[in-house]
């Protein structure tokens, strides 16, 4: 069978960086080949590199065995070549259907047939099955509905060839069920599809072949019945990980945080506490009101009523400016849109909540500056040439350990993380696990919220579970199971429903 698409040797260079070296992969008609390695192994620069974005400065890629050459997205679409980005690349000021069709627009003569992309584009929806305005801006939708967008985008038109970089990061169980439906109905068709994605599981379930890239290198392509899980985490970090989920060992110690039944639009009578160098998860399927819940606490969304309690004193929080002064911090579900400046510098993000303590007079200490930023770049092994690069040109792992060297730089006693391993290898999700138990361990009080249930009962010490913009259950972690924290985050299907929750411990 000829070979879809032949990368050969590609290398790419930045400024201080060989981002890929000497990088081979190839792709057959109908065929799930999948694309592995840590945060910055090249795996998005590669796909870059396919997708015209980026210009390689070496080897050659090769269509149905014959070279081509192109210099951007628009003439690589023209291939018959489609990217899903990890970061999305919408337009949030149009439709979702205009969206889709950026670039390739229907046309009467020379005016755009918007019925017609409307009604296609819905039909594309649905073919993920879905449901979705088309009319609605970008600007208008969640994250996932943001995903569906990129993913019909991408399958839109005649493509030959499609690349998904961590498509399902934002999508529930039952999205993820229904694009692997899809990914198997391309592949009936033909279809190549080159699959980048750091939950393992998902490797296995739909792959046929796997290669892994580490420090811009491969290292290794096999058929994906003759490697294992273990195989690939070893072949990706380069070593062996003693424990998936390494265990908080803190001593749960007096209530730092207090919740009392505080309501709005999204949220119904919600009442939970949080202890010193505790772990507290957060669990509930999309739209059950979990980032809500933590943007009401963060002064991000405001509240009708209730009340918060941090160490026993009453405090009235109204702005994410007065949380930071209360000593939370809150790291966003969407790091690219809410938790990073992506035109500023590594030192700059990290510098920036915390600027107030860099004073000399009126002015920043710019030698302290450098000192606390070089401090956490450090600390947190973050992959760049220097403090002074700039954010945009970092990998979705390095992104995250930038937006928690913001915070830790603040010295907050309340840290809210908000799916903090999405998109992120495995690696680099030990690192973090391992960073909130030392969190904890110092007397931090953690909250997590996260949709990969092993993860959240792999690092919590409490689960509490929320349906509908309500809590339904707490679990410790003794108690806590997938079938039993499912059962509770599909408990209510009504409308909003409330219960007091005790305390565990």
């Amino acid at each position: 069978m000829t070979k879809l698409l032949e990368m050969r040797e590609i290398v790419k260079q930045y400024p201080g960086v060989l981002a890929l070296n000497k990088v081979s992969i190839d792709l057959y008609p109908g065929e799930v080949h999948c694309l592995v390695g840590e945060n910055g192994a090249g795996k998005s620069t590669l796909m870059k590199v396919l997708s015209g974005a980026v210009k390689k400065d070496g080897g050659e890629i090769r269509l149905n065995g014959e070279m081509v050459e192109y210099s951007s997205p628009f003439e690589s679409r023209a291939l018959g070549i489609s990217i899903i980005y990890q970061d999305f690349k919408l337009v949030p000021e149009l439709s979702a259907a205009a969206n889709i069709f950026l670039g390739i627009e229907i046309k009467d003569s020379i005016f755009l047939n918007k019925k017609e992309m409307n009604v296609k584009a819905a039909e594309t929806i649905a073919r993920l099955g879905e449901k979705l305005n088309v009319n609605l801006p970008v600007s208008k939708l969640s994250t996932a509905e943001r995903q569906m967008v990129e993913i019909a985008k991408a399958i839109v038109g005649n493509v030959k060839i499609i690349a998904m970089d961590e498509p399902t990061a934002p999508l529930t169980s039952k999205e993820i069920k229904n694009l692997f439906e899809v990914i198997r109905k391309l592949k009936s068709g033909g279809v190549g599809i080159i699959y980048i994605s750091h939950r393992l599981e998902e490797i296995f379930d739909i792959g046929d072949r796997v290669t892994v890239l580490r420090d811009g290198q491969l290292v290794h392509s096999a058929e994906m019945k003759a490697v294992n899980k273990n195989d690939l985490i070893r072949l990706m970090v380069g070593r062996e990980l003693a424990e998936e989920y390494p265990r908080n060992k803190a001593v749960k110690g007096k209530e730092i945080l207090r919740i009392e039944n505080i309501n709005s639009d999204k949220l119904n009578n919600i009442s939970f506490s949080l202890n010193k160098g505790e772990v507290l998860g957060i669990a509930g399927l999309v739209g059950a009101g979990r980032s809500e819940l933590v943007r009401a606490i963060f002064g991000a969304d405001k509240i009708s009523s209730g009340r918060v309690f941090i160490n026993d004193k009453e405090i009235y929080i109204t702005s994410p400016e007065e949380a930071i002064k209360a000593g939370i911090a809150l790291l966003t579900e969407d790091r690219n849109l809410f938790g990073l400046f992506l035109n500023l510098s590594i030192r700059e993000n990290i510098s920036v909540s915390s600027l107030g303590n860099m004073l000399k007079g009126f002015f920043i200490d710019k030698q302290k500056e450098k000192s606390e930023v070089k401090k956490q770049f450090g600390q947190l092994r973050i992959k760049a040439p220097s403090i002074e690069t700039g954010v945009e040109a970092l990998s979705g792992g390095n992104r995250q350990k930038v937006v928690l060297a913001r915070w830790l730089e603040t010295n907050s006693d309340i840290l809210i993380f908000d799916e903090p391993t999405a998109g992120i290898d495995v690696g680099v999700k030990y690192e973090i696990y391992t960073l909130i138990n030392n969190l904890a361990e110092g007397g931090k009080g953690i909250i997590v919220i996260s949709s990969e249930l092993p993860e959240l009962i792999g690092i919590s010490d409490r689960i509490i579970v929320m349906c509908e913009g309500g809590i339904t259950g707490t679990l410790s972690y003794e108690e806590a199971g997938q079938e039993k924290i499912l059962e509770l985050a599909t408990k209510f299907s009504g409308g909003k429903h409330s219960q007091k929750v005790k305390n565990a411990g």
